[in-house]
């Protein structure tokens, strides 16, 4: 049912004193013209719909499509159903079309064409369901992050230092260990992977790391067998390395995920001087990290999780 609006009361409310006083004294006291209310008597058939405010949009205007126009775009669409509107309008304009790509946009809109949809689209990518770890140490995630160049300052920043944080995150746990390097190489994360088994207080099964060169020969020319330094020593430990598909850091969401966090609670508000002035103030970073609760560990710290694990074996 159609409501009684504000615009239909005061026409009611003019054509009713018009019946009673005349169509002149109505225009003056109401303040419009004679032949507003005589088109209003017209339009009034008894029911208030009749006097809806209609549209007072143009029927045509001076500037609008041709019907050569649109009998050249409806031909061009026909013989290319898929284009894009940009490529579309390209090939437009080599027909000697002169309008704009917005004119032409409302005009295909208006006229209903929309590109036709392939037959096999590209499917979503659908994340497959991926193994949680069960218990401490059965994966850790390993990855490089390069310390951004406005957090240095002083006679390091000015010698044109660099800064590298290895960051090493236990899935099950999300308990993590990072240290501080001026380099990132091969020796590195070798040294890295000594201070890591120390640290943490549980053996590790498996290292996930992508496949740069600071972890792995996969893609270099080395021979077939030929093992960087990190991978000899994860063979040394009896460690299995697993390498994430290239060009996916989603593989490694966890450390990646945490050097975001990094980022915006870390690294933004500090400055570092030094190598030595980085891993002081890392450590401190580290042990607050470790400390802290966390939404997917039901609201516990990593150290809490790994001790309610302990208890419950």
């Amino acid at each position: 049912m159609n409501s009684i609006t504000q615009d239909i009361k005061y026409r009611l409310a003019i054509l009713s004193y018009a019946e009673k006083h005349g169509v002149t004294k109505a225009a003056i006291k109401y303040r419009t013209y004679l032949q507003f209310i005589y088109r209003l008597r017209k339009r009034y058939d008894g029911t208030p719909e009749s006097l809806r405010p209609k549209s007072r949009r143009p029927k045509s205007h001076p500037n609008q499509h041709t019907e050569e126009e649109i009998t050249l775009i409806k031909n061009m669409f026909r013989r290319n159903p898929h284009d894009g509107l940009v490529v579309f309008w390209v090939k437009l304009r080599r027909k000697g079309y002169q309008r704009s790509i917005t004119g032409l946009f409302r005009c295909m809109r208006r006229l209903g064409l929309r590109p036709a949809k392939l037959e096999n689209p590209k499917k979503k990518y659908k994340p497959k369901p991926c193994h949680n770890a069960t218990f401490p140490g059965e994966k850790v995630q390993i990855d490089v992050k390069v310390v951004p160049r406005a957090c240095l300052a002083g006679q390091y920043a000015e010698n044109g230092g660099k800064l590298y944080q290895y960051t090493a995150i236990d899935e099950y746990t999300r308990m993590r260990y990072l240290a501080a390097f001026d380099e990132q190489s091969t020796y590195s994360s070798t040294i890295f992977l000594k201070r890591l088994v120390k640290y943490f207080p549980f053996p590790i099964l498996k290292v996930q790391t992508d496949n740069g060169t600071e972890f792995t020969k996969t893609f270099t020319k080395a021979k077939e067998g030929d093992l960087a330094l990190f991978e000899q020593q994860l063979k040394a430990y009896g460690i299995e390395h697993q390498k994430i598909r290239p060009y996916t850091p989603r593989h490694n969401g966890k450390v990646e995920r945490s050097h975001r966090k990094d980022k915006e609670y870390f690294y933004a508000r500090r400055t570092f001087y030094s190598l030595e002035d980085f891993e002081k103030q890392l450590r401190v970073h580290n042990r607050k990290y470790n400390n802290f609760p966390m939404r997917p560990l039901g609201w516990k710290s990593p150290i809490e999780t790994l001790d309610s694990f302990l208890q419950n074996l």
